[in-house]
């Protein structure tokens, strides 16, 4: 690949992951080596795409050691983790990735959780063969002003408005 490109999954729509775990999917049937780096997400209940993710070869997934956002006592406890999990993320680009997914990464600046420079100064020095995706709600505009696609689900209906929970092989 000769140029790298930045693309960006946001919006209150459902379907961020799971476009880009088709990404992913795609990625990986082209023997690309693909990291996905997993914030503020739960590790129980194990989502379907994850048991599946998990089986491939050729992807590595780095996990909030939190287990996500709702096992957290406070805010500094689940900004200390995203601080972590970045940090081990950054420890893994060296290795030469094609595509890697920073999974409910767009939400952590809003919420407080990790400064927006620090995001802009590691897109500064991404590497150049490396495919970026960013996942999640709230996308800063800063972020989507460097982005080269940028895709924002719309939700227009969504079953929890009817009382109905997350359902295990659709939500998970």
């Amino acid at each position: 690949m000769s140029k790298r490109l930045l693309q960006i999954y946001t919006g209150n729509g459902k379907g961020k992951t799971t476009a880009a775990t088709g990404l992913m999917l795609r990625a990986l049937g082209q023997n690309w080596r693909v990291l996905l780096v997993r914030f503020l997400k739960p590790v129980e209940p194990v989502s379907g795409e994850l048991i599946i993710l998990r089986q491939l070869s050729g992807i590595d997934i780095i996990d909030a050691e939190l287990g996500g956002v709702y096992s957290a006592a406070d805010r500094l406890e689940i900004a200390r983790d995203v601080q972590q999990t970045l940090a081990r993320a950054k420890d893994r680009l060296a290795e030469g990735y094609d595509l890697v997914v920073f999974d409910e990464f767009n939400g952590l600046f809003r919420r407080g959780y990790l400064e927006l420079g620090e995001a802009l100064e590691l897109l500064d020095g991404w590497p150049a063969q490396t495919e970026l995706v960013l996942t999640g709600r709230h996308a800063p505009a800063e972020l989507i002003k460097r982005a080269d696609l940028v895709t924002s689900m719309e939700a227009l209906r969504h079953p929890f408005e009817q009382g109905i929970g997350a359902r295990q092989g659709i939500e998970y």
